[in-house]
């Protein structure tokens, strides 16, 4: 059984208010933060583009088209929510030819902002972050215990659970996922997408059942500890003084399982309670150690950056965040928004 985003328990209790979220695309903006400048030279172009209400993926068809090179020679770094206005970078690979004119691209709704040769194709992930500005609609509640939890997420962070959109439509991703590793046959680029659904709902399970034990943020014995901005884990290691100044500065996090074959490299009771979540989803966790994925790990900590808000008006309520490539916005709203 898949547990939906709206089931995962909150670390700050019952939300202080109701809201819509993206009554139009304008109110969920997206911008990627790459973290490093095009060349200035090489048969790539990077590009700027701004796209409306639009899929990542169709977009990067369509600027393949219009360059008249084959899709697999357009590269960007990550899918963008389509209900949304997100400004992110594609490649073009263009060996021996001129840029078209970009300007010229024939879609309403998306605009080629700017262009610059590059040596290197945008692998996925190759991004620092992204950088998200949201409007709450149509907000009730109570506003004084809102500003309170927008306080203590700018402090403390929220659980960095996968949102919806790993989980495909209605959450059906986890349960075709289960079919696959039952013997369904699927296409190659839809067992990639069924693997990291598997992946996590086992880690979703994993950091709700933390969430309910106050220790998303705080350690339990056996932990291993994610470096913050990094993909690098250590441990486990007893939990000193050092290591709680490191915790309380957000320089590193408590971590949960992607899983994969093999045993996790917690111990004590961290292993203890990843094992178990996984035995209650044999099949998942049996189905990635067969398809050979290596045991990873994710932070269970979420921290924005440079988290602000304000007040538009008395029903809306802009926040604006940075958040590390991988977390989800959905998450952070979600602490504040029923």
């Amino acid at each position: 059984m898949t547990t939906t985003e709206t089931e995962l328990p909150r670390a700050y209790g019952t939300p202080p208010l109701a809201a819509v979220l993206r009554q139009s695309p304008e109110d969920f903006r997206v911008e990627e933060i790459l973290g490093y400048e095009a060349d200035g030279e090489g048969e790539h172009a990077l590009l700027w583009v701004e796209k409306r209400d639009a899929n990542t993926d169709w977009v990067a068809r369509e600027l393949a088209r219009f360059a008249s090179t084959s899709p697999m020679n357009v590269g960007y770094a990550g899918l963008k929510d389509r209900h949304a206005v997100t400004r992110q970078a594609f490649t073009v690979q263009l060996p021996g030819k001129a840029d078209p004119d970009w300007s010229a691209f024939p879609h309403d709704g998306v605009k080629v902002l700017s262009s610059a040769r590059h040596k290197r194709k945008l692998k996925r992930g190759a991004l620092r972050g992204n950088r998200f500005v949201l409007v709450l609609r149509d907000v009730q509640g109570d506003r004084a215990q809102a500003e309170h939890v927008l306080q203590a997420i700018s402090k403390r962070g929220v659980p960095n659970y996968f949102g919806e959109q790993r989980f495909g439509r209605e959450g059906g991703n986890v349960a075709q996922a289960r079919a696959m590793f039952a013997g369904r046959r699927v296409d190659r680029d839809k067992r990639s997408i069924l693997l990291s659904a598997a992946r996590s709902q086992i880690f979703n399970t994993v950091l709700a059942a933390r969430v309910e034990r106050d220790a998303w943020d705080k350690p339990l014995e056996g932990d291993i500890w994610s470096l913050a901005g990094s993909r690098s884990w250590f441990g486990p290691e007893p939990f000193d003084d050092v290591l709680a100044a490191r915790l309380a500065q957000g320089d590193i996090h408590p971590s949960g399982p992607l899983w994969g074959q093999g045993d996790p490299p917690t111990a004590a009771a961290a292993a203890d309670l990843e094992r178990s979540i996984a035995a209650l989803n044999a099949d998942l966790a049996d189905g990635l150690a067969a398809a050979r994925m290596d045991q990873e790990r994710r932070p269970l900590r979420l921290m924005p950056n440079d988290l602000r808000w304000r007040w538009i008006d008395n029903e809306a309520l802009e926040l604006s965040f940075e958040l590390p490539a991988g977390a989800y916005a959905t998450v952070v709203a979600r602490e504040l928004i029923a």
